[in-house]
């Protein structure tokens, strides 16, 4: 048996004989300045960029390991940082069922980043305060950088923060901030904030909600001009952009399991108070991308060493879109409310069935393959293909429908409205020819009533619209004659939902058709996907 915490430098064959890599370095003989702060030390971090560093850390191009600052819960520090010795043990969970076992010892320390915290609190300080710090990463879910409620306003904590100034900040981004008044007093140093957030326009967010804090200090008269100034000049402080890529689930019943089986001691997963599932070990999916915009005003680490592609501001938006609009995102919508209404509990059994299957590539190869811009970096069909054929399938990324079909309102206009828009905007295309996009669109107004293809009721994800929508199908009885227009005009004609009015770029009553068929009966969903399919599915090479 062995630990996690055990001299992974002397007692190699321990680890070896479990199947597990380590690492040459000893990372307590790493002692440069720290050059690299992540805050949110959740499984995303440690199954990606944790291994950057350590790739880094191994080939001598960084010499200090990664500080991390925990922002969500406490328990994560204490109970997977604190308690092994801030190392982490990564399984990439191959399709075929092999197991790739890593060790990384590239964090050199861990904190939860809060006021609550005195000593982590100071020790963020003070490396925020030396001139050798050169960038900062963030995986902390996008609404960690959200400032405002539903109607545009600050929310109450921001404007407590706001109105209190950097010697106390509550929220994350307002910590930031203080963070960076605090280098801006030590001697107005350069560095690189860097989102890896999934979502689009990454960069662009958190400059605004630190600007937006800055801004209400300066304001208010709690700090100088020159702060903002200093935050705005790109030659000092940048907020480059990025595309990050990589199925990162929770920690996996069945690795542990087999962990256990493998000699590995810290295998148990841990649930913590404040509902985070973490583990000594973090499980991840094979393929992986991190394409990153080139703009560190104060140098980098070699992260292309690591396999990072450092590129252009255009190139990283156009590598995002490709994503976001046509190659994963928009198949795993159609999986995703599709799955919720058919009883699918496993992303990978919805794939396993051919109508699902053929569903997504339609969409991905035969819709949006077509008008995708090519970011040169990535090749798209090849993005694609590993997606369907590899990714997907994976038994071993426990991925759920039902998890990704959260929040399904804000993603419409992204992972459908831009190929829409690609289709009205390109006078030899005409959105009326899209069948599968529509049908899409359809099933979801379809999940939107809560009851599913058998007739019976299910609880839909959390999604900040379902109060408003809801009400407009809650009426609506299977079998039932209904006028489905009236049902399906206010939804369909939204804009801020699609990113059009469907009626008016040729979709609507498309929608309608397919919605119409879809509530004609127990079973309509399935009868409507097979007849679509057999009626449109074009072949693919």
């Amino acid at each position: 048996m062995v630990k996690i915490t055990d001299n992974y430098l002397t007692d190699k064959k321990a680890f070896t004989d479990a199947g597990i890599k380590v690492p040459s370095y000893d990372i307590k003989q790493k002692t440069g300045a720290t050059r690299w702060v992540h805050f949110g030390g959740g499984n995303l971090f440690r199954a990606f960029h944790a291994a950057i560093a350590d790739r880094l850390l191994e080939s001598g191009d960084l010499d200090a390991g990664i500080v991390v600052g925990e922002t969500h819960d406490p328990d994560v520090v204490k109970g997977v940082y604190k308690q092994y010795d801030n190392r982490i043990l990564r399984v990439i969970t191959h399709e075929d069922g092999k197991f790739e076992k890593e060790l990384f010892a590239s964090v050199a320390d861990a904190d939860f980043f809060d006021q609550g915290n005195p000593d982590g609190w100071k020790k963020m300080f003070a490396i925020f305060e030396n001139p050798a710090l050169q960038l900062a990463t963030f995986s902390i879910t996008e609404k960690g950088y959200n400032l405002w409620d539903s109607q545009g306003n600050l929310i109450p904590v921001v404007q407590e923060d706001i109105k209190n100034g950097p010697e106390a900040p509550k929220n994350n981004m307002a910590s930031l901030t203080a963070l960076m008044f605090a280098r801006f007093k030590a001697g107005k140093y350069p560095m690189a904030l860097l989102s890896t957030d999934n979502f689009s326009q990454n960069g662009e967010r958190l400059e605004k909600s630190v600007l937006t804090i800055a801004e209400g200090w300066e304001k208010n008269g709690l700090v100088p001009t020159e702060f903002v100034d200093y935050l705005k000049d790109d030659k000092t402080i940048s907020f480059p952009l990025s595309m990050i890529d990589r199925i990162t689930p929770n920690p996996s019943d069945t690795v542990s399991e087999q962990l256990s089986k493998d000699g590995f001691e810290d295998y148990k997963i841990l649930h913590t108070p404040g509902h985070t599932n973490i583990a000594a070990f973090t499980n991840t999916e094979e393929v992986h991308y991190l394409v990153v915009e080139d703009d560190f005003p104060n140098g980098r680490p070699a992260l292309e060493k690591a396999g990072v592609i450092l590129t252009d501001r255009d190139t990283v938006n156009d590598a995002d879109e490709m994503k976001v609009t046509t190659c994963l995102n928009p198949l795993h919508t159609a999986l995703a409310v599709n799955g919720s209404l058919l009883g699918f509990n496993s992303i990978a059994k919805e794939v396993s069935d051919p109508d699902m299957l053929n569903l997504i590539k339609q969409i991905g190869y035969i819709e949006g393959l077509p008008v995708v811009k090519d970011p040169k970096v990535i090749n798209p069909k090849e993005f694609i293909d590993q997606l369907v054929n590899k990714r997907l399938p994976n038994p071993y990324i426990p991925d759920m429908p039902q998890r990704i079909a959260s929040d399904t309102s804000q993603k419409l206009a992204v992972r459908y409205g831009v190929t829409i828009s690609h289709y009205v905007n390109d006078p030899k295309r005409n959105p009326a020819d899209l069948n599968f996009i529509p049908l899409v669109l359809a099933t979801w107004c379809r999940y939107l009533m809560a009851i599913d293809d058998q007739g019976k009721p299910f609880t839909p994800s959390p999604d900040p619209l379902l109060s408003e929508l809801q009400p407009k199908v809650s009426d609506i009885k299977l079998g039932e004659k209904t006028d489905v227009h009236a049902h399906l005009k206010d939804i369909l004609s939204n804009k801020s939902i699609f990113g059009h009015d469907l009626y008016e770029v040729g979709l609507g009553e498309k929608v309608e058709n397919y919605f119409a068929s879809q509530i004609s009966g127990v079973g309509a969903v399935r009868k409507t996907l097979e007849d679509t399919l057999s009626k449109y599915a074009k072949q693919i090479n």
